[in-house]
């Protein structure tokens, strides 16, 4: 049995990229143990983040993506647990564009294993909503952190700069559609779903020529 359990916490701010603003919702999941977690996307509140964890170990901050509702807490809940900030580099102009001041501490890559509580995490590079996009998948948990690329209903959105729809659906198509279809997707903003209730819709996006 996996020693880690999934938690997820909801925080609210904004998102903000292309000159406009948008109020949002944002899920932050904690995955880890009673001593340790890895938290996926700091948004927005690093004291609620900080209150969830209960005083665990904070192994890494690991961003889906650098749009500044999944990053903006991820400076302050480093500085206060001395966590690294994981970031693909693909995604180095977003992050920037939110903390010009503050690199992030070290680069996910495709294939990177993270483990925490006895329990690995694989890093998926899916590109398409954001160049650097990744997802976690941890079959010991039958679960895939999806950040923006996947969504209860459908791809994430694909609307604004440095995102690409085609990209996106070649991401879902040959990386998350592979992942067995009982995986729970615990995605950046709403609720879970699986791979298997997604396969349909996403499908009809492929026959499409996507």
């Amino acid at each position: 049995m996996p020693g880690a359990r999934i938690e997820r916490l909801v925080t609210s701010g904004t998102f903000s990229l292309d000159g406009g603003t948008w109020d949002v919702d944002n899920n932050v999941w904690i995955v880890g143990d009673d001593d340790e977690a890895i938290v996926v996307d700091a948004a927005h509140d690093a004291d609620a983040i900080e209150r969830a964890l209960g005083g665990r170990t904070l192994r890494a901050i690991v961003c889906t993506h650098a749009h500044n509702d999944h990053i903006d807490a991820a400076p302050a809940l480093a500085d206060r647990t001395g966590a690294p900030i994981l970031l693909h580099p693909d995604d180095l102009p977003l992050w920037q564009q939110a903390h010009p001041d503050r690199k992030p501490d070290g680069e996910l890559s495709d294939g990177q294993r993270l483990t925490v509580a006895d329990t690995e995490l694989t890093v998926l590079h899916t590109p398409g909503h954001a160049p650097g996009a990744v997802c976690l998948h941890a079959p010991e948990l039958t679960a895939l952190f999806s950040g923006d690329t996947l969504f209860s209903g459908g791809p994430g959105a694909t609307g604004r700069s440095f995102s690409d729809f085609p990209t996106i659906i070649a991401s879902i198509r040959e990386r998350l559609l592979a992942l067995p279809h009982d995986t729970v997707v615990h995605t950046g903003h709403g609720d879970t779903t699986t791979v298997g209730a997604e396969a349909p819709h996403l499908q009809e996006w492929i026959d499409r020529g996507f």
